[in-house]
């Protein structure tokens, strides 16, 4: 059964099969997309076609249903701290030092995993290490992140989270005192030229990032920022915030030089949270929007720094 069928305009002639289908579904894995094409999952005017097909203008792309994949990912126990659950949906407050799904260097203690354990009920959308997932935070990041429990549900969010239709606020405790009470940052953002496991404000082979800033407290060294991303580059505030001249306090991959220590505290991770998540319920349709609360290390640092009481 065919899933989704694309007309290939002006804009897209000329590009490859795998990277146009990347661009349509940016919450899949580009190994994810080439595996669908290589398993004759995509059709290119009825046709079964190689990855690095270049597409024509006129081209009909048709994606078919695949049947989700069995897990082969172990359950782990890892306490979750759940802001709200339904049918649909499960809406999590992350905490720093977990990574969202799987990789190389680690295939057990992670957010699926997690999941994994405590639910049998995820989509299976993103393929066998990545069900339910439908936006990411990075490993040291904390806060909220919505995890989708049916297929449906997921390509409603996935889409929501592509069309901007969703709502993302942080908090991020930073590096100098702002210059400005608020403003907006306008800068494109790719694979740094010099080191391709950064990302860069850069011309080259970028996308337009847009995001949005408010100062809430400062003193002569730190500021406290509340920050509203419009687009989702991979390390965007990070590496935002760094090109102003305002690095995350704890971030050891965009600050020159980390500030790792605070009076007597040291600092772990980059003191960056997601306070804020609001997106369109993907089946009732009602807007909802959720609060998670500091991570613990994030409020300790955030009293130490602008002696708050409590």
């Amino acid at each position: 059964m065919v899933d989704e069928k694309y007309k290939i305009g002006s804009e897209f002639s000329g590009y490859r099969l795998d990277k146009f289908l990347a661009k349509k579904h940016e919450d899949f894995s580009r190994s994810y997309i080439q595996k669908l094409i290589d398993e004759e999952y995509v059709k290119v005017n009825n046709k079964n076609i190689k990855k690095s097909y270049i597409l024509k203008q006129r081209d009909i792309v048709e994606v078919y249903e695949k049947e989700n994949e069995k897990l082969d990912l172990e359950p782990y126990k890892i306490e979750l701290n759940i802001i709200y659950e339904d049918e649909n949906i499960i809406v999590i407050n992350k905490p720093a030092g977990l990574l969202v799904h799987p990789s190389p260097h680690e295939k057990k203690k992670t957010l699926v995993n997690a999941l994994l354990y405590y639910t049998d009920d995820l989509s299976g959308i993103g393929g066998v290490i990545r069900p339910g997932i439908v936006h990411r935070l990075d490993k040291n990041t904390s806060g909220a992140i919505v995890v989708a429990k049916d297929d449906k549900s997921h390509k409603n969010l996935s889409k929501q989270f592509k069309k901007r239709n969703t709502k993302k606020i942080y908090k991020a405790i930073v590096d100098g005192k702002f210059k400005y009470k608020d403003g907006k940052i306008d800068a494109p953002i790719g694979r740094d030229p010099s080191n391709r496991t950064r990302m860069a404000v850069t011309k080259k082979n970028s996308k337009r990032a847009v995001t949005y800033f408010e100062v809430l407290k400062k003193t002569e060294n730190y500021s406290y920022v509340k920050l509203k991303i419009e687009t989702g580059r991979t390390h965007q505030i990070r590496v935002h915030l760094a090109y102003l001249g305002y690095p995350i306090i704890g971030d050891q991959k965009y600050a020159e030089t980390p500030v790792l220590k605070i009076n007597n505290l040291k600092v772990k991770r980059q003191m960056l949270h997601c306070s804020n998540l609001g997106f369109y319920h993907p089946i009732k349709g009602d807007w909802m929007e959720f609060e998670a609360d500091l991570a613990s290390d994030f409020l300790e640092l955030k009293k130490e720094i602008f002696k708050e009481n409590n």
